[in-house]
């Protein structure tokens, strides 16, 4: 039984991708779990609860590190849990062949959570502390703290080994100033899932399409009156309690109506329009759609893995490795799908990890740490280890690193679905801030449209008349 004798067969047996019940999938899965044992809150993936320290150390070896002139050089990598790089085992391994080639440097790791890490990490730059190395996204290094001047530029390493990225990645990564705060490891496309079975048993099956997980905004309506009389009380919610997981619902409501958050060059946020504001009415007077201020992406998460919930919208394929892993309460089948739009045809918002160097004016520090990079990045069997651990997909062409895995084979269905990487548009904290304040605000009662205007000026895009 593998262990999880309490797991359902779906029967939805429709194609390679779109057939497998959780209990098929979980001898892969198993194998997956030994680099995943922590899953994190929040926009990326994840969920360790606290931060977890290590060194990184191995037996010394004849070789020396490009920096042995300046004789040892003690680096510090402060990661976020994207997937197992949440999780001190699996980065220890990681780093191990690293530290073999380059006794020289020393990586000092710090595994950091959604909830705390980006207070920590602003914490330690007013000490003048900050880490050397961190593991996180362009909207954090590059719209964050790039903006702020605090980042070295990777360009260099670009220039050597960034042919092949795929555009899309490269110009995420690319700051307004030309240079490049990030070098990028792994993708993924955000999407959302269903309680199968609730499904099946409330007959709202019909609204979905099972081979292309997809569904029109009509089907998501029909769908949730068919729970709700089912007798689903809460059939989703609308999480506003704070940033983690704000992808999930700025998935869905831009999607509804075919609205978007930002402009096409990534210069203005689009927040307040028609389509949007349509979106936000629908989902409030939905019966069974239920705005909680309390909630965050991994507190929704972990409602609809105990039944609780018939959707959730902060989902992607390293959650559900995750929670089927490690979640005893999860006994029933998952059906990942794509956000509804008016049309069926989905544009999903995708993820985008990688490495970026907090400048701290130390020549040495620096390039041992782009000497990290390179050979995180370079080396093909190190770069295929580091992504396989964040459970999602290369940055370029790799087509048969998934070969054997059933599960990332049925999660890369959404890939053609992803759309640009807007997350670095200016003031793009402030942004992510007036977003779940202002859900707050319509689940509270407010006017909408006033809510929407509301998020607009917080972010710079809209005055009142005189």
């Amino acid at each position: 039984m593998n262990g999880r004798g309490r797991m359902k067969e779906s029967g939805r047996m429709k194609g390679a991708s779109a057939g497998m019940s959780i209990r098929s999938r979980l001898p892969v899965m198993v194998m997956m779990a030994a680099v995943c044992a922590a899953c994190g809150r929040g926009g990326g993936t994840g969920g360790a609860d606290g931060a977890m320290s290590m060194e990184v150390g191995a037996e010394q070896t004849e070789q020396t590190s490009p920096v042995s002139g300046e004789g040892e050089v003690e680096l510090t990598l402060w990661t976020y849990p994207v997937g197992g790089w949440g999780d001190r085992t699996t980065v220890s391994a990681l780093l191990r062949d690293f530290r073999r080639a380059y006794p020289d440097i020393h990586i000092t790791v710090e595994c950091v959570d959604y909830d705390t890490g980006d207070a920590r990490i602003e914490e330690a730059i007013q000490a003048g502390e900050a880490p050397d190395l961190v593991f996180e996204a362009p909207d954090r290094i590059v719209a964050g703290w790039g903006e702020r001047g605090l980042m070295a530029d990777l360009s260099d390493l670009w220039d050597t080994g960034g042919e092949g990225i795929y555009e899309q990645v490269r110009t995420a990564c690319c700051s307004r100033d030309g240079s490049y705060p990030i070098f990028p490891v792994c993708m993924s496309a955000q999407c959302m899932a269903v309680n199968y079975d609730l499904f099946k048993e409330a007959g709202a099956l019909g609204y979905i399409d099972e081979e292309t997980r997809t569904w029109t905004t009509e089907d998501f309506i029909q769908a949730v009156k068919a729970l709700k009389e089912h007798g689903q009380e809460r059939v989703a919610v609308v999480y506003c309690g704070g940033q983690g997981g704000d992808q999930g619902t700025r998935g869905l409501v831009t999607g509804l109506y075919g609205g978007s958050f930002t402009d096409k060059d990534h210069t203005a946020y689009t927040v307040d329009s028609q389509e949007n504001i349509r979106a936000l009415k629908l989902l409030y007077d939905l019966d069974g759609i239920v705005f909680d201020p309390a909630m965050v992406g991994s507190d929704e998460i972990a409602q609809f893995c105990r039944g609780e919930l018939a959707m959730a919208f902060c989902w992607n394929g390293a959650f559900e490795v995750t929670q089927t892993i490690q979640n005893p309460e999860l006994d029933f089948s998952i059906l990942p799908m794509a956000f509804p739009t008016p049309t069926g045809q989905p544009r999903l918002q995708s993820g985008i990890w990688g490495f970026g160097v907090f400048d701290n004016g130390d020549g040495a520090k620096l390039l041992a740490a782009k000497t990290f990079i390179h050979y995180m990045t370079e080396d093909q069997g190190q770069y295929t280890r580091a992504v396989q651990a964040s459970h999602f997909w290369p940055v370029r062409d790799m087509p048969d690193i998934y070969a054997n895995d059933a599960l990332m084979q049925e999660y890369s269905i959404f890939i053609p679905y992803v759309g640009d990487y807007y997350q670095i548009t200016p003031r793009w904290p402030q942004a992510r801030t007036a977003w779940w304040e202002m859900l707050q605000e319509i689940g509270e009662g407010a006017d909408i449209a006033a809510a929407v205007r509301g998020f607009s000026a917080a972010v710079g895009e809209w005055e009142e008349s005189p």
